[in-house]
C-alpha cells in the first residue's frame, strides 16, 4: 500500500487521483482550504484522512504533513495539484493579482514538498509529483503571468529532480495540456478585470477562446488520473511528463522554433566567449 499526499484534493486532477489511488488499494492524506469537502466527496473510508491545508501557509503545510506521519508513518508519494490560473495580458494584471497566484502555485508548492522532505530523505525513498501545464513550457498571450508561475515550478523541478536522485526520491514536473476539468471556470481561473484596449488582437482574444473552449478540452481527465496512479510505480520515472496530443504538439513546435533560433543565432551567440588563447 502506497501512502499519497495530494493538495486541492478536493476537485479537479487531485479528486480524480484520489479517487483511483483509494480504489486500488492506496492510502491518501487529501489535503484542501475545507476538509469538509473532501469529507462531502469521499464519505468515510478507512484509508483516507482529510486534512485542513492552505498551501500558502507553511505553518499549515507542517502540521498537515505531521498528521499524515502520524497516521500513516510515512509519505510516499506527494502529488502537488493545488493552484489557479490567472488570464489576462502581463500589464493588466494587478500587483495583488500577481502575488496572489504565485503565492499558492510556486510559494505554496514550495512550502508542502520542504515540509515533506526530511520525511522522504530519513525514509531515502518517495516520489514528488508537481502539476504543472503545458504553459509551463511555453508561454503564450493572455497567461503570461500563470505561464510563469509553471515555469517556476519546471524550474524548481528539474533543480530538485538532480538533488534528491542520489537520495532514492523522484521528482517529475506533470505537464498537462487542455483537459476537461473546471480550470476555465471561475473556480479555478481567476480572470483579471482590468482590460487594455491595446491587447484586444492578442490577450483579449484568447478570453473570447477560453470561453468558447470551456469543458470542451480535448483531454480526458479520468486517463490523466489512470496515467498519474500507474506512473507512480513507474521504475525510472523521467524528470517531465507531457499529458495531451496539444502538449506533445507545443513542445514540438517549441523545439523547432528555438532549434531555428540557434541555427541563425548560432556565431553571434558564441562570439561573447574570451578568444581562444
Amino acid at each position: 500500500m502506497k501512502i499519497w499526499f495530494i493538495t486541492g484534493a478536493s476537485r479537479g486532477f487531485g479528486a480524480l487521483v484520489t479517487t483511483r489511488a483509494l480504489a486500488q488499494g492506496d492510502a491518501v492524506v487529501a489535503t484542501a482550504r475545507n476538509p469538509k469537502a473532501i469529507s462531502e466527496r469521499f464519505g468515510e473510508h478507512p484509508n483516507l484522512l482529510p486534512v485542513a491545508l492552505d498551501v500558502t501557509d507553511y505553518k499549515q503545510a507542517t502540521t498537515a504533513v505531521k498528521a499524515a506521519i502520524d497516521r500513516f508513518g510515512r509519505i510516499d508519494i506527494l502529488l502537488n495539484n493545488a493552484g489557479y490560473g490567472l488570464m489576462g495580458a502581463v500589464e493588466e494584471a494587478t500587483v495583488s493579482e500577481i502575488e496572489a497566484v504565485y503565492r499558492t502555485n510556486v510559494f505554496g508548492l514550495l512550502n508542502v514538498t520542504r515540509a515533506v522532505l526530511p520525511f522522504m530523505r530519513r525514509a531515502r525513498s518517495g516520489r514528488i509529483l508537481n502539476i504543472s501545464s503545458i504553459g509551463g513550457y511555453r508561454g503564450a498571450a493572455g497567461f503570461g503571468v500563470y505561464s510563469s508561475t509553471k515555469f517556476a515550478v519546471e524550474g524548481l523541478s528539474e533543480a530538485l529532480h538532480d538533488e534528491l536522485a542520489p537520495l532514492g526520491i523522484h521528482v517529475t514536473v506533470i505537464e498537462p495540456g487542455y483537459f476537461r476539468t473546471d480550470f476555465l471556470d471561475s473556480s479555478s481561473l481567476s480572470v483579471s478585470g482590468n482590460i487594455i484596449g491595446d491587447y484586444e488582437a492578442t490577450a483579449g482574444k484568447v478570453r473570447t477562446i477560453a470561453a468558447g473552449l470551456s469543458h470542451n478540452q480535448p483531454g480526458d481527465p479520468q486517463k490523466l488520473a489512470e496515467v498519474l496512479t500507474a506512473f507512480a510505480d513507474a521504475p525510472n520515472p523521467p524528470v517531465r511528463l507531457p499529458l495531451g496530443s496539444d502538449t506533445v504538439a507545443a513542445i514540438e513546435k517549441k523545439h523547432a522554433h528555438d532549434a531555428a533560433i540557434l541555427s541563425e543565432w548560432r556565431t553571434v551567440s558564441a562570439s561573447t566567449d574570451f578568444a581562444s588563447a
